[in-house]
């Protein structure tokens, strides 16, 4: 379906991650990698989905002399909002251990927002997604990082790894959020983007 709306664009996503990689295989679409580094600095007066939408922007204009006329780039960040902080990707196991005892027994969200972009248009929409933490022991928190690393991850889990199963009571919103895309979000957004193009 999506596949057919795309047949005269070419897909680009600029990102390096594995999740949304496959996220994108699993919606039966092609692609094609191509990250730029961008440094990720935002203005400290920004809240929650202000910060994910203007990051998500930023990557988007890093592909800004790359694209060619037929070529819809897919950019996005997630941030962990916890007690009106955002917890990004953390800078070393300590950090990662703090990170993960602040979360425990208590609910964050999961911000994620994508910029979907050609030469002549740009959209950038968002989701949050509630997740509940059961009470973490140190002991299952060094656990999890000594055996799972997620140390490319904002808030410093993955849900769809060991942690997911044992720490997470409950979850209000998108599952695929928190693992890194609001996909059928994506989905729709794609759909209606090849049509207003």
């Amino acid at each position: 379906m999506l596949k057919d709306k795309l047949k005269n664009y070419r897909l680009v996503l600029a990102s390096g991650s594995p999740r949304r990689q496959q996220f994108l295989r699993d919606l039966d679409v092609d692609f094609e990698i191509r990250v730029k580094d961008v440094e990720e600095i935002y203005p400290d007066y920004l809240q929650g989905t202000e910060i994910t939408d203007f990051l998500a922007l930023l990557k988007a204009k890093a592909l800004d002399n790359t694209l060619s006329e037929n070529e819809i780039a897919i950019t996005s960040d997630t941030i962990v909002w916890h007690q009106n902080k955002a917890l990004g990707k953390p800078k070393d196991y300590d950090d990662a251990f703090g990170i993960l005892r602040s979360l425990s027994g208590k609910t964050h969200e999961v911000i994620t927002s994508v910029c979907i972009k050609s030469i002549n248009k740009t959209d950038v929409f968002n989701e949050t997604t509630r997740v509940t933490f059961n009470n973490l022991s140190d002991g299952e928190i060094k656990y999890y990082l000594d055996n799972y690393k997620p140390f490319d991850k904002a808030g410093a889990y993955g849900i769809q790894e060991w942690i997911g199963l044992v720490a997470i009571a409950k979850i209000e919103g998108s599952y695929a959020n928190v693992v890194g895309m609001p996909v059928d979000k994506v989905y729709q957004y794609l759909c209606k983007f090849t049509e207003s193009l």
